[in-house]
């Protein structure tokens, strides 16, 4: 008897064990680690997000663990569809401006090994899936609907980006100033603090362009910007036919690219550090750094030679900054050092005057061929792809031209606005001939016309502004676009064919992506977003379609709207969420009458709702 008593308690003592165990590996998981960062400011959305997803109420009560499943989430079983969800918690408003790829805490919360002098904390680091947030990310308090562009270039809400360091900062350089309730930007920028306009039209003076106008009568249209501050430069281009692809990191100047697209200008966040930048070679004619503050000598000039990978045949860096004109023994050391960098690679000096130089790219490979054997830095490799940018590192060569531009003797692009519809001379890479081109911007506009007619009253004409294509193919939906006083950020995926160097090579913009993962801008970015078979693609991947929801809600403005394009079982999954989402449908209808019953494209047009943590809306003056 006392045997089996003993053996009982032990059973007992074992069984309190597990108990407790289990306990504690639940704590742990649901407060994160024990020995990780302590206090709230080291919290991030971020670590709670696996607590966020079992708070969600579904009304499958029948599902032991909620929210998970074997199965692929879009189905056409018709089971599937009872899981849906009855809400979503919102964020803690201090994540009200959380970018979970870019995501500091994060960085600090995992303890990832980063080499700052390379710019690695900048870059890149995305949450592994059950750290991912699963919440409704709040505008901040008193949020107004964006005042409309044109008169967003010059004044935003004060609101709506309620941070005023930078005009305080930069109060000598006309950068920004608060007045009232606005954020007003004069226009300056550290080199050109009486406005950008007259900085660009001395730029093109120094170039002898025509009429002191930028873009060269259409030879100049896409422009980068690094280190772009508030992108004054890259707004006051708009007006001369030009789009820049304006960069700059989440570092000190933090809101900067936040100010940007506020003000509705094209930008990203991004860095010139390990990784190759996501845009394919020959992306732009004319690069530009206003005291970027960025050491183009490092690493035996591996910055510069991404910039040269960056840019087209006889294309132009202008760089302003103290090395370009100052007298004083460390500016004229790196001035050297930068000149015998370029004369390397074959740049040119095309202009200097005052505080600025303006290299020129060569038109050929000629120059490159006629460098003494063992020249640094290298050719590339004859079998590195010059367009595979994704999480590719960057290499310290000189990406030599193509066949092609060696026989014409240049990108061989029309001049803009032909160039939009011209075939360019790179969908020979794709193997896509002239009429598919064509048929592709036939088709485009059809369907963004009938897009418009469904939204009917909804858009008016100063609506939208800041727009994205989820999945741009060759960018024909921005294309059918090109009246609009819109600009489109054209993404592509970075598993597909890469169709973005056709993109550029229309005089458009865009970036890769993989849509697994959050996207490099700030909350509340973008009044529309296009879908075009973006759900059905990342469920072949295995990827969440519930988290890509949020993800669009993350960056789709209060009162934007959604048009997502895709077969019948996607759009029935989504208008599940539209509640839980605080989202409207606007409107559904099948895509194309002739195409496979099974296969067919249904068009769901969504509206999200304008929503407040105190319920209050607010309209723009």
């Amino acid at each position: 008897m006392m045997k089996g008593r003993d053996g009982g308690e032990k059973k007992h003592l074992f069984l309190s064990l597990c108990l407790a165990v289990l306990v504690l590996v639940v704590l742990v998981l649901y407060y994160g680690s024990f020995f990780g960062p302590q206090g709230q400011d080291a919290n991030s959305a971020l670590e709670f997000g696996g607590k966020i997803k079992r708070s969600i109420g579904w009304s499958n009560d029948g599902n032991e663990e909620v929210g998970k499943s074997e199965e692929p989430i879009i189905s056409q079983e018709d089971g599937d569809y009872n899981l849906s969800p009855k809400s979503f918690p919102v964020c803690d408003d201090r994540h009200s401006e959380l970018i979970p790829c870019l995501d500091r805490n994060l960085i600090y919360q995992t303890k990832l090994k980063l080499d700052l002098s390379l710019m690695e904390h900048y870059e890149r680091h995305c949450p592994q899936p059950e750290r991912c947030y699963n919440c409704l990310i709040p505008p901040p308090p008193g949020y107004k609907v964006p005042i409309k562009w044109p008169r967003s270039r010059d004044e935003v809400w004060q609101v709506n980006i309620p941070h005023t360091h930078l005009a305080h900062e930069k109060s000598d350089q006309n950068w920004m100033v608060v007045k009232g309730d606005k954020i007003v930007f004069p226009g300056g920028g550290t080199h050109f603090h009486y406005g950008a306009d007259k900085y660009i039209s001395h730029l093109a003076n120094m170039l002898n362009f025509k009429n002191n106008i930028l873009n060269n009568e259409g030879n100049i249209r896409t422009v980068f910007d690094v280190g772009c501050g508030v992108a004054s430069f890259g707004g006051y281009l708009l007006s001369s036919d030009i789009i820049a692809m304006s960069l700059a990191p989440n570092d000190v100047h933090q809101n900067q690219i936040q100010f940007a697209l506020e003000r509705g200008i094209p930008a990203y966040l991004g860095v010139l550090g390990t990784k190759r930048l996501p845009y394919p070679s020959r992306s732009f004619e004319f690069a530009h750094c206003s005291r970027c503050r960025i050491d183009w000598l490092q690493r035996d000039g591996i910055l510069l030679l991404e910039l040269d990978r960056l840019l087209r045949p006889g294309g132009y860096f202008a760089y302003s900054s103290p090395e370009a004109y100052a007298q004083d023994e460390e500016d004229l050391r790196i001035w050297k050092e930068m000149s015998a960098l370029v004369e390397q690679m074959c740049w040119k000096i095309a202009a200097k005057r005052n505080q600025t130089v303006i290299w020129v790219k060569p038109l050929t490979n000629d120059c490159y061929m006629k460098r003494e054997p063992g020249t640094r830095p290298p050719l590339c490799r004859s079998d590195d792809d010059p367009d595979a940018v994704w999480g590719v590192p960057m290499e310290a060569c000189i990406t030599p031209y193509s066949e092609q531009i060696q026989r014409d003797g240049g990108s061989g692009l029309a001049p803009w606005p032909s160039r939009l519809i011209t075939p360019p001379p790179r969908l020979a890479d794709l193997g896509i001939s002239k009429d598919m081109f064509e048929k592709d911007m036939e088709i485009w506009q059809q369907r963004v016309e009938n897009y418009w007619s469904l939204f009917s009253a909804k858009i008016r004409p100063n609506t939208l502004r800041n727009l994205m294509d989820m999945n741009a193919n060759m960018g024909s939906f921005a294309a059918a676009l090109k009246d609009e006083p819109v600009w489109v950020m054209n993404v592509v995926p970075e598993d597909g064919p890469n169709t973005l160097k056709i993109i550029y090579d229309r005089g458009l913009i865009g970036t890769v992506h993989d849509w697994c993962e959050a996207f490099s801008t700030y909350p509340r970015t973008y009044d529309l977003l296009h879908a075009w078979t973006v759900f059905s693609d990342i469920q072949k991947k295995g990827c969440s379609a519930e988290d890509l929801l949020i993800e669009m809600d993350r960056i789709l403005r209060p009162n934007g709207f959604v048009i997502v394009r895709d077969r019948r079982p996607v759009t029935e999954f989504i208008k599940k969420y539209l509640t839980a989402m605080h989202w409207e449908s606007v409107a559904v209808v099948d895509a194309e009458s002739n195409s496979d019953l099974e296969d067919r494209e249904v068009i769901l047009l969504i509206q999200k709702k304008m929503w407040l943590i105190d319920g209050s809306t607010k309209e723009s003056a």
